[in-house]
């Protein structure tokens, strides 16, 4: 849909509003969908912004109410989360290095490796801000933009310093996995930084309770090829276990 040039300012703007909370997030294509330039998109995407409509990123903007903020979401089903990590965390060696999603159940597990004689890598500044205390452990964060509703980094500084880097083992975090193992996520913005984790990684963890395989997302980040590990709280629906049998994923019911 084009919206038509005459619009005053506070309509097109609420009209990219609407754009970006259904998915639309560059700038360009914000340009082209609205028949103005970039640099009224970009005005209008700052304007957005400054009022907590909207989270700007590079190139682009994403919703910042469709996403419910992380101080909420952490104690959400907070003992199962916590199984979980503590049951991820005892995979890992000393002198591994560990890449670590955001989210909620990966904060977990950053928990538990404390004292643990590794280097971690996160795009997640709550990981960050679990692990910086501990000595033990070298920290390296990749940069980028923050996303202060999630506390992550993305964006191409964030891509590209990912796609330097090799981990023995990913901690992935999910919104949803369907039938078939696909792991699929409900922001956009973070998809990119997930899959240069995967690329870089030797093993890749899923870490997801149970309920996470009746949700639905939005962007699909891997398929059930790319998952070496799933990491879970209690027993998985049949067809899902059909697609681990099949893709020879190894599950630990934490």
């Amino acid at each position: 849909m084009t919206v038509p040039r005459h619009k005053i300012p506070a309509q097109r703007r609420q009209e990219i509003l609407r754009a970006v909370q259904s998915g639309s997030t560059h700038v360009s294509d914000l340009a082209q969908s609205f028949g103005v330039s970039e640099m009224t998109v970009r005005r209008d995407l700052r304007e957005l912004a400054s009022e907590g409509k909207l989270e700007r990123v590079r190139g682009g903007a994403v919703n910042a109410s469709g996403e419910p903020p992380f101080e909420e979401t952490v104690v959400e089903q907070f003992e199962a989360k916590n199984r979980i990590g503590a049951a991820a965390a005892a995979l890992v060696r000393d002198g591994q290095t560990v890449m670590i999603d955001i989210g909620t159940t990966t904060l977990q597990a950053a928990h538990h490796l404390h004292g643990r004689a590794i280097t971690v890598v996160t795009t997640s500044l709550a990981v960050y801000e679990e692990l910086v205390p501990d000595h033990a452990i070298e920290l390296l964060l990749p940069g980028g933009v923050v996303r202060r509703n999630y506390r992550s980094l993305v964006g191409v500084l964030a891509e590209d310093s990912l796609r330097q880097l090799k981990a023995d083992v990913l901690f992935l975090g999910t919104s949803a996995i369907d039938d078939q193992l696909a792991v699929w996520d409900s922001t956009m913005v973070e998809v990119p930084i997930k899959r240069a984790m995967i690329a870089a990684a030797d093993q890749v963890v899923l870490l997801a309770d149970a309920a996470k395989f009746a949700n639905i997302g939005v962007v699909r980040v891997c398929t059930a090829a790319d998952i070496d590990r799933i990491v879970t709280d209690a027993a998985l629906p049949a067809a899902a276990r059909a697609a681990i049998d099949d893709a020879g994923i190894e599950v630990t019911i934490a």
